[in-house]
């Protein structure tokens, strides 16, 4: 893996779709881990991570599964906006060598648990860890040019964000579109729209130039979200 990795956090939204049956995703995290680069997972529902982390450990790797309530990790809204990320928990499991996978929940003033979008704790999760990259799993595999159904490889968040409201995109990749460009202007170097199911999807697009999927980036940082 390319040294310009080695040290940074990847945030990494799994679908569960793209982990049924046989995956190369735990020996990829593994990998990561082995390099010296700080993967970050979030389940899709609530109730995944311990059982994503399981899988992993069954490689001898050192996986927490975490609810995003935990240590006051999320704090979110009645709305289930995410207001804040108290990333202190997580920075305590990295420098212990531990791999924190997260349930897609958080934290309300009140005290109580509530469930939130995936893609929401991706993107708030990444800025606040300041994640190099975030990698979004959706098994449409990127995002598709309405007028000719082609994957677009690259976009800016605006223009991520001018498709995701166009109504050409399911209502799911579309909230998928909206984090991913949010987390880009929050900080995070590139998000990237990938088919899971593809060997090796998560090391491959931080091995090599390819893009799997559609990639969004952006240079102009306008808040931290």
């Amino acid at each position: 893996m390319s040294s310009t990795f080695s040290g940074s956090t990847v945030v990494i939204r799994v679908e569960s779709s793209t982990l049924d049956g046989p995956t190369t995703f735990f020996s990829d995290l593994a990998f990561m881990l082995e390099r010296s680069v700080r993967p970050v997972v979030v389940a899709e529902q609530p109730g995944a991570a311990k059982h994503l982390a399981r899988r992993l450990n069954q490689l001898g790797s050192a996986g927490v599964g975490l609810s995003g309530a935990d240590a006051g990790l999320i704090l979110a809204g009645a709305d289930a906006a995410i207001r804040a990320v108290n990333p202190a928990l997580l920075h305590t499991l990295f420098a212990n060598g531990y791999l924190p996978l997260i349930d897609p929940e958080g934290l309300t003033l009140s005290a109580e648990g509530i469930r939130l979008p995936a893609d929401d704790v991706a993107r708030a999760v990444g800025a606040a860890l300041e994640a190099k990259r975030i990698l979004f799993f959706h098994a449409g595999g990127g995002l598709a040019d309405p007028e000719t159904s082609e994957v677009i490889a690259d976009l800016t968040p605006a223009e991520a964000l001018t498709l995701a409201d166009s109504g050409a995109l399911d209502p799911e990749l579309a909230s998928t579109a909206r984090a991913a460009a949010r987390s880009v202007r929050a900080g995070v170097e590139a998000a990237e729209i990938l088919d899971g199911r593809i060997t090796h999807a998560a090391i491959v697009e931080l091995l090599t130039e390819t893009h799997l999927g559609t990639r969004v980036i952006g240079s102009v940082r306008i808040a931290r979200a």
